[in-house]
């Protein structure tokens, strides 16, 4: 059989135009997930925020399912697979979207969004000191120290006279993102090794997530609702988008770019949601949140490698 040979500069406009496609699902997914900040607080509005959650679950493992049946992928059949995707599901989805939603009924969709930026921390801190799947670098230690220093900076408990419903919410966004850490970690150890396609480790991760939730709609989704086009538009972004298709374009970027590099998805997030918490929603900042959230990312830019404390090299994006 003779090889077929691609016509010149056709390889060249393949690998661009494969680069391109990997960019903008970058950008999407993390355009999406800044965003999903938003659509919780307008959401809120007309639903409660066990409602939020609910939808959000089920929505995404609606499009989810269609992805999967699209792309003839299979279930894997092991009881213990299946065991430990049920905790992920637990730990990705099913406490971190409760907490977020009841959170966002006190703090604001920016301040929600920087709290979110803090799950490198955490999954530094559950890889090294629960899992074990690491072991830290004094650089990535600094890092985890900047990053809690941040935290505390927006915290402000200098201000705090009280348990306030602020501070509360406060604390529900740093258990997600502690959920969402923890869940990375428990993923890399227990998951990982059975190498899950992307688009079925998602399907299965919220898929999970959306039964438990169907199993709890007598106790968090019954009660009044007052579904206005944004409410509903808020929603259908959340669990389709958010929820369904940013988790697909995520996993088509991990294929391509490798853990490191997408995971700057994380620089993405705080700063849309900043930016339309301010210029949708009319939301101000104090601060300190800013100058925290400054801290954070530095933190997170030295867990995850990206410079080295004092000395050394950053590694290459």
């Amino acid at each position: 059989m003779s090889a077929t040979v691609a016509p010149p500069g056709r390889e060249e406009k393949h690998d661009h135009a494969s680069t391109l496609g990997t960019s903008l699902r970058f950008a999407a997914a993390g355009l999406v997930w800044g965003s999903s900040f938003l659509f919780i607080k307008v959401a809120l509005d007309g639903v409660s925020f066990g409602q939020v959650a609910w939808s959000r679950a089920v929505l995404g493992a609606l499009a989810l399912v269609v992805v999967f049946a699209i792309s003839r992928r299979k279930l894997p059949r092991k009881p213990i697979v299946w065991a430990h995707f049920t905790v992920l599901a637990l730990l990705f989805a099913v406490f971190p979207y409760l907490l977020f939603a009841w959170a966002e009924q006190y703090v604001s969709s920016g301040l929600a969004s920087i709290y979110n930026a803090t799950t490198p921390i955490m999954t530094a801190i559950f890889a090294t000191l629960v899992f074990r799947v690491e072991k830290l670098s004094r650089s990535q230690i600094a890092g985890v120290t900047v990053g809690i220093f941040g935290v505390l900076v927006i915290i402000a408990p200098w201000q705090a006279g009280d348990i306030s419903g602020t501070l509360l919410g406060q604390l529900a966004c740093l258990g997600a993102a502690l959920c969402y850490g923890a869940a990375m970690s428990y993923q890399r150890r227990f998951v990982a090794p059975y190498k899950i396609a992307g688009v079925t480790s998602a399907t299965m991760n919220i898929g999970i997530a959306a039964v438990v939730y169907l199993l709890l709609t007598p106790l968090i989704a019954v009660g009044p609702v007052n579904l206005t086009l944004p409410v509903v538009a808020s929603l259908l972004a959340l669990g389709v988008l958010g929820t369904g298709m940013a988790y697909v374009w995520n996993y088509r970027v991990l294929a391509e770019w490798g853990p490191t590099r997408t995971s700057t998805v994380t620089y993405i997030t705080p700063v849309i949601g900043v930016i339309l918490g301010i210029a949708v929603l009319k939301e101000t900042l104090s601060w300190h949140e800013p100058v925290g959230a400054a801290l954070v990312i530095l933190g997170v830019l030295l867990t995850q490698g990206r410079l080295r404390w004092l000395t050394g090299k950053a590694r290459t994006l």
